[in-house]
């Protein structure tokens, strides 16, 4: 039995479809806000989606890649930015408190040990990864720990709304070596960041990954494939991501770590890709391929170069007016539930009791 129910419904999108064309202000005119209501209607199985308590969580950790001297602007270091994100001096800080995103950051595998903080939760595996060139980034235990701890923190975060972000030195080169195996796509295509980059900081790059890759030629199951490359905030990712979408609760997905989380966790319960939204920070090369391996587009635009996590917090408002399409558009009298539909509920099939998933010991 899979972990989570996929949200095919014809009966449901159907009435959804229709609950919307019966406004002749709404037909034809909502552009792609209208296949995001229907989404919405179809994962919360509802006429009237509605959200309560969003939550924006930023996973953090740090990556023995980084050893190899990949390439770290100042101000950018792992534990700089965690601080400067609870002390509410980056931009995604300012954005969530608007936009009413409660926001926090998991220490996934921070080097450092950061100070206690409300903002903080602390679900450290470890002080960092190992480096993927030498050996595997975790171990198997390590793996199966980190996604444990996601799914912990899936269980116990309020609201029905999660969005995922991931931080850290590395964290960009580990995610697209997962994304790479598990879908054989160069890894090259994941590292460009745009015609603009420095060829001598790709070059360097491309040895780092390719040694890596070439470390663990023959891994292909998705948690060894984790371990081998990934970092302890995408393992952590990969849980909380399939308890959300386990409770049918909205996922939107920020970033390439964000991205490599969703795509370990789809081979651990294929259908959790139906609670997903798409999101993007940063204007990058790399992400636009790892986009596409979903066959999948962001909400948002913007061309920043901004931390993951800045354009779930642009795109929420997005996604709250196509709930509100469904929920709040008035002359809503006459529109009965369509038959052989449920009343709407919100259907757990995550047992908090149980802790493991199909896939794990």
């Amino acid at each position: 039995m899979s972990l989570i129910a996929p949200t095919a419904n014809p009966l449901l999108e159907q009435a959804l479809l229709a609950k919307l064309h019966r406004h002749d202000a709404v037909q034809g005119s909502m552009g792609e806000l209208e296949p995001v209501a229907v989404r919405l209607g179809l994962l919360q199985h509802s006429l009237k989606p509605r959200f309560r308590d969003p939550q924006l969580v930023i996973f953090a950790a740090d990556h023995g890649l980084a050893v190899d001297g990949i390439h770290v602007p100042a101000g950018r270091r792992t534990e700089d930015l965690v601080h400067q994100v609870l002390a509410g001096q980056q931009p995604v800080s300012v954005f969530a408190q608007q936009q009413g995103l409660a926001l926090s950051v998991v220490d996934c595998g921070m080097a450092t040990q950061v100070a206690a903080h409300d903002g903080l939760i602390q679900r450290k595996i470890a002080h960092g990864t190992r480096n993927a060139r030498v050996g595997n980034a975790m171990s198997l235990d390590q793996a199966h720990a980190a996604i444990r701890a996601g799914m912990e923190i899936g269980d116990t975060l309020q609201g029905n709304l999660l969005a995922c972000a991931g931080l850290g030195v590395g964290s960009h080169e580990s995610a697209a070596l997962v994304l790479a195996r598990l879908t054989d796509t160069p890894v090259r295509d994941l590292m460009v960041s745009g015609p603009q980059m420095n060829p001598e900081l790709l070059a360097h790059l491309m040895i780092v990954v390719k040694g890596a890759q070439g470390r663990h030629r023959e891994v292909s199951d998705a948690v060894e494939v984790l371990a081998a490359f990934g970092g302890f905030e995408t393992a952590v990712m990969v849980g909380a991501m399939l308890v959300a979408a386990s409770k049918r609760h909205l996922v939107m997905v920020d970033g390439i770590a964000a991205c490599a989380a969703l795509m370990v966790a789809s081979r651990i319960a294929e259908s959790v890709t139906d609670y997903c939204v798409f999101c993007r920070s940063q204007t990058h090369q790399g992400l636009d391929r790892a986009l596409g391996l979903f066959q999948a587009s962001a909400l948002l635009e913007l061309g920043l170069d901004a931390l993951d996590g800045t354009g779930a917090c642009l795109s929420w408002p997005l996604v709250n007016s196509a709930a509100a399409l469904l929920s709040e558009l008035g002359d809503d009298d006459g529109l009965s539930q369509p038959a052989g539909i449920d009343p709407p509920v919100v259907r757990s099939l995550y047992d908090p009791n149980s802790p493991t998933v199909p896939g794990l010991p």
